[in-house]
């Protein structure tokens, strides 16, 4: 399947019914969106296990994970390359900061901030791999000691498991996405320590902390 979605204006064109086709695949228990309220809980739960942490919510979208993090007491800055996203966003979560930027490099304006955790939803499969794996590097430099990033996304433990759902989803598969794999992101990035925390089929919740 071809997604035409990957630039800010089709982010736009797709905000109005964004939620209601995320709860529709959710519900049927379906890729790529099955456990899609676990995997945010799962997040919203390691985030919230230290009182008052700041976060970074990269690919923030209608802002709903940032809305509840602020709700609990964390001071949250959200990035978003969308338009309509982000007004979005900022109706949901008013007290947060927002960057408007890609996520193909650490934002300028993000420049000599750092923060306990940084979070990415359903964001970086946009990304090519190595792409990924560059800006992951470099987001190590925002974080503050003890800090740790969390990714929550499509994923996968091996490129075989990955087959095995593009092939019982090949109607569906999109191809212009790019997924988490977990024994690739491990070898690509020996800086972290990747904890993981299955979702779904097709999701988990990974945990990367700087091991140096």
């Amino acid at each position: 399947m071809e997604n035409k979605l990957l630039d800010a204006a089709g982010f736009d064109t797709w905000q109005a019914q964004y939620e209601a086709d995320v709860a529709a695949c959710e519900e049927a228990g379906d890729y790529p969106f099955a456990g899609y309220t676990e995997l945010h809980d799962q997040i919203f739960d390691i985030v919230h296990a230290r009182e008052g942490v700041t976060a970074l919510d990269l690919g923030c979208g209608t802002g709903k994970l940032t809305a509840r993090l602020l709700e609990a007491g964390h001071p949250v800055t959200g990035v978003d390359f969308s338009d309509n996203m982000l007004a979005a966003a900022r109706k949901n979560a008013p007290g947060a900061a927002f960057v408007q930027a890609e996520l193909k490099e650490v934002p300028e304006k993000l420049a000599g901030q750092t923060f306990d955790c940084i979070v990415a939803a359903y964001a970086l499969h946009h990304l090519p791999d190595e792409d990924k794996y560059a800006l992951l590097t470099a987001l190590k430099a925002l974080l503050n000691p003890e800090g740790v990033i969390i990714l929550g996304d499509v994923s996968f433990p091996d490129r075989e498991g990955l087959e095995a759902v593009r092939e019982a989803y090949e109607e569906e598969w999109d191809d212009s996405e790019f997924y988490l794999v977990r024994e690739e992101l491990e070898a690509a990035l020996p800086q972290f320590d990747v904890d993981c925390i299955p979702i779904s089929f097709c999701a988990d919740v990974l945990i990367l902390s700087p091991n140096d």
